[in-house]
């Protein structure tokens, strides 16, 4: 109940001062390089990947891995930052054993991704996202995301030994086809939705859709493979979307929602209503979305929602110090059927379609005239969803927005009333000067909390636990070892603690903290 009770105060004062060390405790690093991704709580295990580590280290990490940590300790104390060669190659951790269940090819099927002749394309080495899917008491399957262009989500039946030992079944490891919704991009972290679906995110950070088809704009490469894996030149409107893998433990059948918006989604959280989903966009100048389905567990149509800030403190203010209040901006009613169809009107434009100056694809002034209330349809708000938001006068000066959680059982019985979400940095259109937010920089990140009330609805940002004390010169520990530095990866604890993983260059080794309110 103590801390039940300090949340809602730490929630409801307007000048909230962020921990930067205090409550916080390292309990594990991962080898040179790597970030810590696909953070998952099943049970009393914990389910972690080491995203690309440095392949020139020698020993069991040079490749990307999927793991978990069985009977995990939270109550663990400080792992100490590596210090000696082996430690700095090694994971480290106070939590428990990390054992390894996948790693980057493995039985030449782990995030491989094909052209569409069946031809090797790549091997991702950037597992992130981790959902289990329970088919028994001690069994399931697993699902990965694998961020890449093309992205990939790959699918091992596991089970679990009563001393905790995880295993693959044999034979039981493929890759998610997503042919039927022509392939996705850049598959990144996400959540597993109270009817127990994956909820996979594409992290669409292609900005300007004019430049789509321009084969001299400077992303075009990451285009020309995804046309390479479908065989044919892809549609922008087809990705940045949320995806849904129905029957998970069956034959998978992913659904994109349109309806919940066109952006660079980190991943989405759905409340325990069953309809209200926050959704984090990743980038610089982005917007947070919330939508709400007109069916709880159905998230095919749906009302999306954009932020609208207001700074409660001066400009310049520190970020560790000074909360953001929100309101919500209705963008337009959509269903995912009605949304594919304006999506199809874009099929079939090649390269050869491009035009210096010009696009292919929705204009500035289409986007205008929707705000304006002058055009024929809602496409603008499913489709150029950024766009739409800022045109209606929502904030689009969100930096580097990550994950957005809750404890789902907490949230639901109130004992834990607050989601949380890590900005990994605060910077340019956050400390620009000008605009609803004016922060000092913080290169080390901040990680918010923000109080659900009775609706699921949240109407503040404060800080909770804020990175500090950011020096180039001290590189390659640029902020301080005794606090975060990038935050990415959160999940909240059934008691209230956050865990906040690491994905910063700022840190010679990644680190996995708790936050212990």
């Amino acid at each position: 109940m103590k801390k039940l009770i300090a949340g809602l105060l730490a929630a409801s004062v307007l000048t909230p001062v962020a921990a930067s060390a205090e409550g916080l405790t390292r309990v594990l690093t991962v080898p040179l390089k790597a970030e810590i991704t696909g953070l998952y709580e099943h049970g009393s295990d914990l389910f972690m990947n080491i995203q690309h580590p440095d392949a020139k280290i020698d020993g069991p990490y040079s490749k990307a891995t999927v793991g978990v940590i069985a009977n995990v300790n939270w109550a663990a104390g400080e792992q100490a930052a590596p210090s000696t060669d082996a430690e700095k190659i090694g994971v480290m951790s106070t939590l428990g054993a990390y054992q390894t269940l996948l790693q980057e090819g493995d039985m030449g099927v782990v995030g491989v991704i094909n052209t569409a002749g069946g031809e090797g394309l790549l091997v991702s080495n950037d597992p992130d996202f981790n959902g289990f899917i329970p088919t028994g008491e001690n069994e399931g399957f697993l699902f990965t995301n694998w961020e890449n262009t093309p992205g990939g989500m790959s699918r091992a039946k596991l089970s679990r030994a009563a001393d905790g030992t995880w295993s693959v079944a044999e034979g039981s490891v493929s890759m998610v086809d997503f042919s039927a919704v022509n392939g996705t991009w850049i598959n990144c972290f996400g959540t597993v939705s109270p009817w127990n679906t994956p909820l996979s995110s594409e992290e669409l950070y292609f900005d300007d859709t004019a430049e789509w088809n321009n084969v001299e704009y400077k992303e075009h490469e990451d285009v020309a493979a995804l046309a390479s894996h479908l065989g044919q030149f892809p549609n922008p409107y087809d990705y940045g979307y949320i995806i849904e893998m129905k029957n998970p433990t069956g034959d998978v059948r992913p659904v994109k929602h349109f309806s919940m918006g066109r952006f660079s989604h980190e991943n989405s959280v759905v409340m325990p209503d069953n309809k209200t989903v926050y959704l984090s966009d990743d980038g610089t100048g982005v917007v947070f979305f919330k939508f709400v389905a007109d069916k709880a567990g159905d998230l095919s149509a749906g009302t999306l929602f954009a932020a609208k800030i207001k700074q409660l403190g001066e400009a310049g203010a520190s970020a560790a110090d000074t909360a953001l209040q929100i309101s919500w901006i209705e963008l337009a009613h959509g269903s995912n059927a009605e949304i594919e169809g304006w999506v199809r009107q874009y099929d079939g434009i090649g390269t050869d379609k491009y035009e210096a100056g010009k696009t292919s694809y929705i204009t500035d002034e289409e986007v205008a005239a929707w705000a304006a209330g002058d055009a024929a349809d809602n496409r603008v708000a499913f489709l150029e969803s950024r766009k739409a938001a800022v045109a209606k006068g929502a904030t689009g000066e969100f930096r580097k927005m990550e994950g957005v959680n809750i404890n789902f059982a907490g949230a639901k019985d109130g004992s834990v009333p607050f989601m949380v979400m890590a900005m990994s940095s605060i910077g340019k259109t956050m400390s620009d000067g000008e605009g609803d937010i004016d922060l000092a920089e913080n290169k080390c990140g901040v990680v918010y909390e923000m109080k659900l009330d009775a609706n699921f609805n949240v109407s503040k940002m404060v800080p909770l636990v804020a990175g500090h004390g950011y020096d180039k010169a001290n590189k390659p520990n640029a902020c301080p070892v005794g606090s975060i530095s990038n935050p990415d990866n959160v999940l909240v604890l059934g008691n209230g603690d956050v865990l906040i993983g690491e994905d910063t260059s700022n840190h010679e080794n990644n680190a996995l903290w708790v936050y212990r309110k």
